[in-house]
């Protein structure tokens, strides 16, 4: 039974192209961009790390080598902030030393799907977790936490969900949902890729954070590319839950979408009232800047 085992192990696909954020991601991987002051890429490994998450795979391509660098120690850097006190900025880069985080290349930027199943070896016959780094996610919970504690009720893959705004539902992959059997957690008929606001079964859609069980590989390998030459990994999931149940879980939590230009600001500004170097005079700026915009305005 699939629920007497462990989910130990994660992959993070990084291995995109990153075109809504050129020309910056042109020399810098999209998940290299800071949130204040933290790539958006630690925050995943973070919540990785809280939920329990032992051995992680990040997916990377080509120009993503400074992800590598990221994760990896600096003995340098850490004896010189050990040696000058700087206890605090010394905890900030070391906060995930003690993770086996691993990496392996995407050849060519095939969709999520075929990324997901570049790490098949690594994962092997376990169920694991998928993490996508456009999404941060706030809860008391991590949201992967949450997941795996669904897994040990239901031995069942499950992917988080969350409510958006119908208008933008073709953004996204959607549920079809039978039934919510217990609180947040649903049977799902049918899982629908990026539908248009008509045509979406409902405005529950798929944010980020999947938990799965390894018989989706075999999927993978046979699932066909779309129009756009991309293997999509909710086709392989709606293909999974005809032969075995797969659950979405509501996410009741804050989620943090980073992955346009828009919505990083957004979340910069957010994260940055939230800093305690920066808090105060963000905050007297976003007021001193908003008064003199309704002067300007006013003056039209």
């Amino acid at each position: 039974m699939n629920k007497n085992k462990k989910v130990t192990k994660a992959i993070i696909p990084a291995a995109g192209l990153g075109t809504r954020f050129l020309p910056e991601t042109k020399a810098l991987p999209k998940e290299m961009l800071p949130i204040v002051d933290t790539p958006t890429i630690q925050f995943i490994v973070e919540e990785a790390k809280k939920s329990g998450i032992k051995d992680i795979i990040i997916v990377i391509g080509k120009g993503k080598r400074s992800i590598e660098d990221h994760f990896d120690s600096n003995p340098e850097l850490e004896a010189n902030l050990e040696a000058k006190n700087k206890i605090d900025m010394l905890k900030s880069i070391t906060k995930t030393n003690d993770m086996n985080i691993y990496f392996i290349r995407q050849s060519h930027p095939r969709g999520l799907g075929d990324a997901v199943y570049t790490a098949r070896s690594f994962i092997g016959n376990e169920p694991f977790v998928v993490m996508l780094g456009d999404d941060v996610m706030e809860d008391k919970v991590p949201l992967t936490k949450q997941l795996m504690d669904s897994f040990e009720n239901t031995g069942a893959s499950t992917l988080a969900v969350k409510k958006v705004p119908h208008d933008q539902i073709s953004k996204y992959g959607v549920i079809d949902p039978t039934e919510e059997v217990s609180d947040g957690l649903y049977n799902v008929r049918k899982f629908v890729e990026k539908p248009s606001p008509e045509d979406a079964p409902s405005d529950l859609a798929i944010i980020g954070r999947y938990l799965l069980t390894p018989e989706i590989f075999d999927i993978l390998e046979n699932t066909q590319k779309d129009a756009s030459g991309e293997i999509q990994l909710t086709d392989a999931i709606d293909e999974l839950n005809q032969t075995q149940r797969v659950f979405a879980h509501e996410f009741k939590g804050k989620r943090f979408d980073t992955g346009n230009k828009l919505t990083w600001l957004e979340t910069n500004i957010v994260f940055g009232l939230r800093h305690p170097e920066i808090a105060d005079g963000l905050r007297d700026y976003i007021k001193d800047l908003g008064k003199k915009l309704e002067k300007e305005d006013s003056g039209k």
